[in-house]
């Protein structure tokens, strides 16, 4: 049977239309299907995952409480660790890597009854905005196959975007969830920083990343992030002034409820709208006016030292995540290297691909001695200066992009300069799927 989105499977399986080990298996065999097309799915665990299903439908056979989701299969972006499963980072120097214990999340995922069956393919160490920089291949459009599918976290949203799964996981550290899910076609949230542990995610930049849903709509997205949000004594920014338990949970309660249904009614809620970056002749904030919301247009200070900060930290804490992986203490080790300093450049050369390269370069750049006050500290103050006008504010401040149109460019084409791309297509995906073909000059 098919359904919607992953709320009405979960509900088809709590009134018996459907048994969970029987979803599961739907689902994996649409997998073994399409993924050659697609490329979405590094690893599949069919065996444990239909282990897993026999338990949970036992579970609800009982009338035990799990959560709205219970029953639905899940597939992780494959920087998720999960114990006794390949985690890759889509990289060659994780190749064969099988952590030994899960991320807080899975944990979460497990307790609420959803069953992982599989991780996904993405742009390696989630370094990239196409899908394509994977050793491992690249990801697909599911709606073009001739197209990519964005990234970093590209094989979450093509996965859902083609039915191969209800809802996944992906991380975001700035659009990697955001900007495949506008690509595909579907619906992703990047969680406020903190919000959602990060133990277990194998870091790009620590004080970027977050692990996020992606699903078919919003209400499948706060149904998932209810359920991983919350406060973990593992991750201490996940977790201030928490008190650890006997059972390994914390004191602090979930920051978010989506139990309730979201308010019709915004009356009296103010939001601001950056008029450098959108505009407020589109249909979203049409609504939101039409719902009662006070709509309060401003301009965006330092637009222009957005990227620049963005890139420099990112990069920086890339270099420095990335070091770890020398060819001794974790990864792929050279069979070529004859001494000490071969198995470091040997490895990391034959481990790396050629993005996580130039950022590694770029970032240990800006760390060095000579570089670090010019470059990597005004980084820092910059983000600062950005942080305290969003805290300044009162008011929701909301950056809405007109995301039910977007740019998707031929997979064979888009590592090219975009002043030389001559033909691009602008998608609406609504009803259906519509398409107007725009010419650019070389």
């Amino acid at each position: 049977m098919v359904y919607n989105n992953a709320l009405e499977l979960a509900s088809a399986i709590k009134a018996k239309k459907t048994g969970v080990a029987e979803t599961v298996s739907e689902h994996i065999n649409y997998i073994e299907k399409t993924n050659n097309q697609l490329n979405t799915f590094l690893t599949v665990v069919k065996d444990s995952a239909l282990a897993r299903a026999r338990e949970v439908q036992s579970q609800i056979d009982k009338g035990e409480t799990l959560s709205p989701l219970a029953g639905v299969p899940i597939a992780l972006k494959d920087n998720i660790s999960t114990t006794g499963i390949e985690t890759t980072c889509a990289s060659k120097m994780l190749k064969g890597y099988i952590p030994v214990f899960n991320a807080t999340v899975v944990d979460r995922l497990e307790k609420a009854g959803m069953i992982v069956i599989g991780k996904l393919n993405m742009d390696e160490f989630g370094m990239g905005s196409s899908g394509d920089s994977s050793a491992f291949d690249s990801v697909r459009n599911p709606w073009d196959t001739s197209r990519i599918a964005g990234g970093s976290s590209g094989g979450s949203a093509a996965a859902v975007a083609a039915g191969q799964i209800p809802i996944s996981l992906g991380s975001d550290t700035g659009g990697s969830i955001r900007q495949p899910c506008a690509f595909c076609g579907v619906t992703g949230i990047k969680p406020t920083y903190g919000a959602v542990s990060r133990y277990g995610l194998i870091a790009l930049a620590s004080s970027l990343d977050q692990i996020g849903p992606i699903g078919r709509n919003i209400d499948d997205c706060a149904a998932l992030l209810s359920i991983i949000c919350g406060a973990d004594c593992l991750e201490s920014n996940a977790a201030p002034n928490a008190k650890a338990f006997g059972d390994g949970t914390c004191s602090l309660k979930k920051p978010f409820n989506f139990d309730k249904p979201a308010p019709s009614n915004l009356s009296g809620i103010k939001i601001g709208i950056p008029v450098n970056l959108t505009t407020t002749d589109i249909f979203a904030v049409k609504e939101l006016k039409a719902a009662g919301a006070v709509i309060n247009e401003f301009k965006m200070p330092l637009m222009d030292y957005m990227i620049p900060a963005y890139y420099i930290i990112s990069c920086a804490e890339a270099a420095s995540n990335l070091s770890r992986f020398d060819g001794i203490k974790f990864g792929h080790r050279s069979a070529k290297a004859k001494s000490l300093s071969d198995v470091y450049r040997l490895s990391r050369s034959e481990g790396f691909g050629q993005e996580i390269k130039k950022r590694i370069m770029f970032g240990s750049f800006v760390l060095s001695a000579g570089n670090y006050d010019t470059y990597y500290r005004k980084a820092l103050q910059m983000r600062t200066l950005i942080k305290d006008f969003f805290n300044r504010g009162n008011m929701l401040i909301v950056i809405i992009m007109q995301s039910r149109y977007f740019i998707r460019i031929r997979a064979d084409r888009h590592q090219i300069p975009f002043g030389e791309i001559d033909v691009v297509e602008l998608f609406h995906i609504g009803d259906g799927l519509r398409q107007t073909v725009l010419a650019f000059e070389a």
